[in-house]
């Protein structure tokens, strides 16, 4: 699946981009790019995982990203089942640790997990014998989906040192902000966050990044602009006085677009919002990298679930 020998991953889970160093983050990278060319062809299985077994338990729906995990184990030769979870049955604590101790009697060698608490990912990487790969643990963080970012960027740009990247929209809620902001920033990017105050995290200013308020401030100059989507469901009381004004001063359209490079490239992690985040026709546009970002996907999946697979027992 690799060109070369990419260089190995030395960690068992993949909990977060924070701990990652710049070339670990890279040699993912090389991993996926290798991924892309496999998905390409007719014929996509690999070996990798055959006679390993996938869990995917997701505590938070998600159809994007759980059918890419899925979709990523399938072509590596893995046996995947998928476990949604109805949020309301599940409670914090105890349960979470039942859970971690049933699926570890079942013997999984990877378990893939999204929870809408943070922190409940490393919780349950401490009460298992397998590897675990977080895909999003409340507004903590989402790896898979700032790696796959990245390689967006990075094929579309050659490079990611030296861009100006935006990441506009509800950065407070937002676990992709979070896991952007630290991949980007060490792979050589400069990052901005725009957002209305209310979305934006005190003290946000620590991570090394540009704070704007003003959108069209924002934007100017910009490679990338990385929309975010409002996270209404992890909202609790009145962030935005509405969506048409939310749109109004925050949704990406061709006036505020104009303001970025005109090479700048539009992006967003899905699901959208259309008419609240992005109009339609700057999602569909000719700088809109929306849809190659789902294909990375995939192929960033499978080079997580390739980088720990040298870490399985009786490889």
């Amino acid at each position: 699946m690799t060109h070369g020998t990419p260089p190995s991953f030395p960690h068992r889970h993949l909990l977060g981009i924070e701990g990652l160093t710049r070339p670990e983050i890279e040699g993912l990278l090389d991993r996926a790019d290798a991924a892309v060319d496999i998905s390409r062809q007719v014929e996509k299985k690999r070996v990798t995982l055959r006679g390993r077994t996938q869990i995917n338990l997701f505590f938070e729906p998600s159809t994007r990203t759980q059918s890419s995990f899925e979709l990523a184990g399938k072509r590596l030769g893995a046996d995947v089942m998928n476990m949604s979870v109805a949020s309301s049955s599940v409670k914090k604590g105890e349960t979470l640790i039942d859970t971690a101790a049933t699926l570890n009697a079942m013997r999984p060698d990877i378990i893939v997990v999204r929870h809408q608490s943070a922190g409940a990912v490393h919780l349950l990487a401490r009460k298992v014998d397998c590897s675990v790969v977080n895909a999003g643990d409340g507004a903590h963080e989402h790896p898979t989906q700032a790696l796959l970012d990245a390689l967006t960027i990075r094929r579309n740009k050659g490079r990611i040192e030296g861009l100006q990247i935006a990441i506009c929209g509800d950065v407070l809620h937002s676990r992709v902000a979070r896991s952007n902001i630290i991949s980007l920033q060490a792979l050589g990017a400069r990052v901005r966050v725009i957002g209305p105050s209310t979305l934006l995290p005190a003290g946000i200013e620590r991570f090394g990044v540009e704070v704007f308020t003003n959108m069209r401030e924002g934007l100017k100059g910009c490679d990338i602009v990385m929309m975010l989507r409002l996270q209404r469901e992890r909202m609790n009381g009145s962030f935005v006085p509405s969506v048409k004004e939310y749109f109004r001063y925050y949704g990406l359209d061709g006036d505020k677009l104009a303001l970025a490079k005109p090479d700048a490239l539009v992006m967003h992690p899905g699901p959208m919002n259309r008419g609240v985040e992005i109009a339609s026709d700057i999602a569909d546009g000719a700088q809109s990298l929306i849809r190659e970002q789902v294909e990375m996907g995939v192929a960033v999946r499978m080079a997580v679930l390739e980088a720990l697979a040298c870490h399985l027992p009786n490889e």
